[in-house]
């Protein structure tokens, strides 16, 4: 049984989410597949839970929770993460062998949700925790008084820097895009194997994140329908930002992530990167000759005097339908994001960014960084968080729209067109694929 391709019945989630409701004429085979989600089976032991995820470090965290929870048993099992991730879980909904808990990032929660695969867990107390994160985290995860995951993490972005060639160049810090780009402009000019920063063409994510902080929705809720609109007038203001940068030649275009990339942080040739709090070490663990001459700054914002920011990454913590012991599942996952002690484990281990407010405080965030200069990166990242907007809202076909934008992205930085055509080509595939796969779509 197909279970995510005819969904057009749509509800407006909370600020931050939208959801497909699936048909009733759906509903009854979706249950009949699946296992109950309304009562814990008695049993005379623990309740032993199964959960999914990929973090570094779980393994610890999970150790933890069942030393001081004698009465549930979570077996954690390691996955690739990502979407073989996802491919399993679906695969499992379809069979109704999920696990009982699985690891979800932010931009999924819309796919998953709309299978009707997932536990309401306010049913179970959730809603007591609320106040505990930062909120557009837990908009993200909740559907009026219904809340379908645990946040877990976020990334908050900030614009990682070479103070040194800043300093040698005599480049103020900018505060703004526009004095970004005119930073662009002097430092290959005074050396012109320098470059800005890099645009990374395949990194849906990463430009995802540029717009969210711009203001631009690609994807919102216009009545019973998808509204789709990639080719958003603030989505057009970013990709005409780069690519004037793009056509004077002032960035690069390489693959991020990769050895070439990390080699032209380190060499100079890469001056910023626009990046969320777990960029710190990526940046730190693949660039060691960069030791002392990185710090990070604020975004830089469309406006002066403007504080707004977006979200680059975070994931949550979801219960799945088939679990026999919904109630414990629950508050294992409640446990996961808001116990200090497994926070700690997922700081030091995953450089997790937690959606946990109080422990933005914590001292494993704010403690001096010898790779950044003794720097403070939460001094940065900490009100960051607090201005990412919340009324963002992800759409139901994220592998798609990645794929389609990160496609004709290349095409542009190619020659083949601007990144303004590849919005609107991008715009057009996702409204055809919506549609065919049973989607109401308006645009």
């Amino acid at each position: 049984m197909q279970l995510f391709s005819f969904f057009p019945w749509m509800r407006r989630f909370a600020p931050g989410f939208a959801i497909v409701s699936i048909a009733l004429v759906l509903m009854a085979p979706l249950a009949a597949c699946g296992g109950s989600s309304t009562s814990s089976t008695t049993s005379t032991g623990p309740a032993n839970l199964t959960y999914w995820g990929w973090i570094p470090g779980t393994d610890k965290m999970v150790a933890l929770f069942n030393q001081t929870h004698p009465g549930i048993h979570v077996t954690w099992v390691q996955t690739p993460g990502g979407q073989p991730t996802y491919d399993k879980m679906f695969t499992a909904i379809k069979a109704n062998n999920e696990p009982d808990l699985g690891q979800v990032e932010f931009q999924y929660m819309p796919n998953f949700e709309s299978t009707g695969a997932l536990v309401d867990l306010s049913a179970y107390g959730a809603a007591s925790v609320k106040d505990q994160f930062v909120p557009w985290t837990w908009n993200q995860v909740t559907l009026g008084n219904a809340i379908y995951a645990i946040p877990g993490d976020s990334g908050p972005l900030g614009m990682y820097y070479r103070q040194d060639l800043f300093q040698k160049y005599n480049l103020p810090v900018p505060t703004t895009w526009a004095q970004y780009a005119d930073d662009a402009a002097k430092l290959h000019a005074a050396d012109p194997n320098a470059y800005i920063t890099d645009f990374p063409p395949k990194q849906g994510g990463w430009f995802n994140g540029l717009v969210w902080q711009a203001g631009g929705r690609p994807f919102g809720i216009n009545g019973q329908s998808w509204k789709v609109s990639i080719n958003n007038p603030q989505s057009q203001q970013v990709a005409s930002f780069w690519q004037d940068l793009l056509t004077k030649k002032l960035v690069k275009t390489e693959t991020d992530f990769t050895t070439g990339f990390y080699h032209d942080l380190g060499t100079g040739a890469i001056a910023t990167w626009i990046g969320a709090p777990w960029t710190a070490s990526s940046i730190s663990s693949n660039v060691p000759s960069g030791s002392g001459k990185w710090r990070v700054a604020p975004i830089p914002q469309w406006q002066a005097g403007q504080t707004s920011d977006g979200n680059w990454g975070g994931s949550t913590e979801v219960v799945f339908k088939s679990s026999q012991h919904p109630k414990e599942a629950t508050e294992f996952a409640e446990w996961l994001y808001t116990d200090e002690k497994a926070i700690d484990i997922y700081i030091q281990a995953a450089q997790a960014y937690p959606a946990k407010t109080s422990l933005l405080s914590s001292p494993l965030l704010n403690s001096p960084n010898p790779y950044y200069g003794n720097q403070i990166l939460n001094q940065v990242f900490k009100p960051a968080s607090t201005e990412v907007d919340a009324t963002f809202q992800w759409g139901p076909t994220i592998n798609q729209y990645y794929t389609d934008l990160g496609d004709n992205f290349a095409n542009a930085v190619n020659g083949h067109g601007t990144l303004t055509d590849a919005l609107n080509a991008t715009q057009e595939s996702t409204v055809a694929f919506m549609k065919k796969q049973g989607y109401s779509v308006s645009s």
